[in-house]
């Protein structure tokens, strides 16, 4: 009828990988909402969309790049991943040295990209930051010039995304160690 009758479901299903994914997110998210609520004075609810929204698309990019470039690794290298992905272990220990590399790698582009989704996110939603910032800082001097309010907010929004990223990578690391066997 809608010719879906020739589309089978795969027998084996990363199920355990599905399942740390989401592990992973309801530890990501939680923290960089407190970053976020924290640093770049959100009220709690618009720094927890935040957190979700920036999260989601950023595991969904990075899931679709992964399924790009997984089709053209090398097979020794197809062969470590399925072995990592199901049994939690290398054949190789030559692999470790590439999966830190990668792991760095992952980390700054995940960086980039949550930067780049929550200024996007904040342009494109009108959030003032630079009259929250202003009422923070009118206090200690009379006015900011415009120029040095938006260096301000950019400056303090790269802070802000790194420590959230850096603290909900530490505890992503944290759970892999402790699920380790």
């Amino acid at each position: 009828m809608l010719g879906l009758e020739n589309i089978t479901i795969p027998i084996i299903l990363p199920l355990g990988v599905m399942l740390l994914q989401v592990l992973f997110l309801l530890a990501a998210i939680p923290i960089e909402a407190l970053v976020l609520h924290k640093m770049l004075k959100f009220d709690k609810k618009t720094s927890t969309f935040y957190a979700i929204s920036i999260n989601l698309i950023s595991s969904s990019i990075g899931w679709i790049l992964f399924f790009s470039v997984e089709p053209i690794l090398p097979i020794n290298l197809k062969a470590e991943l399925i072995s990592y992905i199901f049994f939690h272990n290398f054949k190789s220990q030559q692999t470790q040295a590439l999966l830190i590399l990668t792991a760095f790698i992952i980390f700054f582009l995940t960086f980039l990209m949550k930067f780049f989704l929550l200024r996007f996110s904040v342009i494109s939603l009108k959030e003032n930051l630079a009259e929250i910032y202003q009422q923070k800082f009118e206090k200690n001097r009379l006015k900011w010039e415009r120029t040095s309010i938006y260096r301000l907010q950019n400056t303090n929004l790269v802070t802000s995304v790194l420590i959230a990223n850096s603290l909900s990578y530490s505890a992503i690391s944290l759970i892999i160690l402790l699920s380790r066997k």
